[in-house]
């Protein structure tokens, strides 16, 4: 049976953790593409030669053209400028529009049946980019946001705690910013609601730095924004479709209700599939 095709849009230090984390999982072979000469298939090389450390079969392929990525079955988009210390996501709405259109519009070409992740910043709006940009069906367009969000506020609550993060369970749901919301009444600790371990005053706090997640690794880093957590977050929503594990996952897409309603983009908890 024939491997899977990911293609990874961009290729610099979250397109090619991304690319790197789903060799290593064997989700399939992987098309890392940039514009940059050379750029991908250095790292697609040097991704390629750990695999008989990691143990690992998928082919990493570096590319700055479309060809190669012809029936892919899922596209991550990481392409864009990334924020700098003060920016906030929205700052880089119209650079990144641009981007992303015309990425798309590519994809759209030599790869019109795939699953679109996108991970391009100002998520949420980027995401509704590519749906529209695309037509793809709704369910085939989304955007990493509550994985990532939902892990943050797992970390912040075993550092709080002082326990194992795989005995947390969260969930975040709401847009990728300001807007988002940790559900603090359903995280619990091993079977026991957090409410009931933090007080409200800490639980707040930590709310908050969930939010401002991202700004603060922004501030920290000074020349680019985070990277190790989010292509851990498209890894594991890659992982989800591709193997069909029926997983209850939060993210960004589109949702409508009703007739006359129609409703943004939004953290929205599903099955990724």
């Amino acid at each position: 049976m024939s491997r899977k095709k990911i293609t990874v849009i961009g290729a610099g230090n979250v397109g090619a953790t991304t690319a790197q984390r789903l060799a290593e999982k064997e989700l399939g072979d992987v098309i890392l593409v940039d514009i940059v000469q050379d750029m991908p298939q250095g790292k697609a090389l040097d991704i390629l030669e750990s695999a008989p450390i990691y143990r690992y079969d998928s082919t990493v392929i570096g590319t700055n053209g479309y060809e190669e990525t012809r029936g892919s079955d899922i596209v991550v988009i990481t392409s864009g400028v990334a924020r700098k210390p003060g920016m906030s996501r929205d700052d880089l709405l119209k650079t990144n529009a641009g981007i992303v259109k015309g990425v798309v519009e590519n994809v759209v070409k030599t790869a019109p049946n795939a699953i679109l992740m996108i991970v391009s910043n100002p998520l949420d709006a980027m995401t509704y980019v590519a749906h529209k940009i695309s037509r793809f069906p709704k369910h085939r367009v989304m955007g990493m946001a509550g994985v990532l969000d939902a892990a943050r506020f797992r970390t912040f609550i075993a550092m709080e705690l002082k326990v194992s993060v795989e005995n947390i369970h969260a969930s975040v749901l709401g847009g990728h910013g300001d807007t988002m919301v940790p559900l603090t009444r359903y995280t619990t600790v091993a079977g026991v609601s957090v409410e009931e371990l933090i007080s409200k005053a800490r639980l707040e706090a930590i709310v908050q730095r969930t939010r401002d997640g991202g700004a603060e690794i922004v501030s920290l880093l000074k020349t680019g924004s985070a990277f190790y957590a989010p292509s851990a977050a498209v890894a594991e929503m890659a992982e989800s479709i591709i193997k069909d594990k029926k997983k209850d996952t939060a993210v960004c897409c589109f949702v409508r209700r009703g007739i006359r309603h129609q409703w943004p983009f939004c953290g929205c908890a599903g099955e990724t599939r």
